[in-house]
């Protein structure tokens, strides 16, 4: 049995679960998100928790099962708490604006870069060089982080790009002078 799908999922007040076959529905204070369960896996409510079991012990089923639980568990969290990725930018003269449900990025590029936030996600810009992605979809939320990291990524030399609040930039040292005359 999986660990993970063995584990009940607490339902917080306000929060509406339906499930209708393989379909659930989460509904929360922070919107509404909708998830297809595999059909190797059933989901039923019961009082205040839903539970995820497999129909059988089919290598794909076991697969399936603990992915399927945390997904529903990311969707209830989602509509209650919501999610949020913090990004920081660094070098000279790197900075994002925020414009209306965009920000506009000057990243060391002749012009500036426009990120704009899709349905259910809100960019905010807390400095000019910290950004915070806030949305109910966990994976919404971690792909447009993702894609505002890619306009330019950290560089290993000097440090300069935008980069995850809590991530780590392994520095290399520049060119070594050889020596005079040689």
């Amino acid at each position: 049995m999986s660990r993970v799908g063995k584990e009940p999922i607490a339902i917080p007040d306000g929060v509406d679960v339906d499930v209708s076959g393989t379909h659930v529905t989460v509904k929360g204070p922070l919107g509404t998100l909708t998830h297809d369960v595999p059909a190797a896996i059933t989901v039923a409510r019961e009082g205040n928790e839903l539970v995820v079991a497999r129909r059988d012990d089919d290598r794909r089923s076991r697969a399936l099962h603990g992915l399927t639980r945390s997904l529903l568990y990311n969707l209830v969290v989602g509509v209650s708490e919501g999610f949020s990725k913090r990004l920081e930018i660094r070098g000279v003269g790197y900075r994002a604006q925020p414009k209306g449900s965009s920000i506009e990025l000057q990243v060391g590029f002749s012009h500036p870069v426009t990120v704009d936030a899709p349905e259910g996600v809100t960019i905010e810009v807390l400095q000019p060089t910290q950004i915070v992605v806030k949305g109910a979809d966990k994976q919404q939320v971690g792909q447009v982080a993702a894609d505002i990291r890619k306009i330019r990524p950290p560089e290993p030399y000097k440090g300069k790009g935008i980069r995850y609040a809590d991530e780590h930039v392994r520095r290399k040292a520049g060119k070594a002078a050889i020596g005079a005359g040689a």
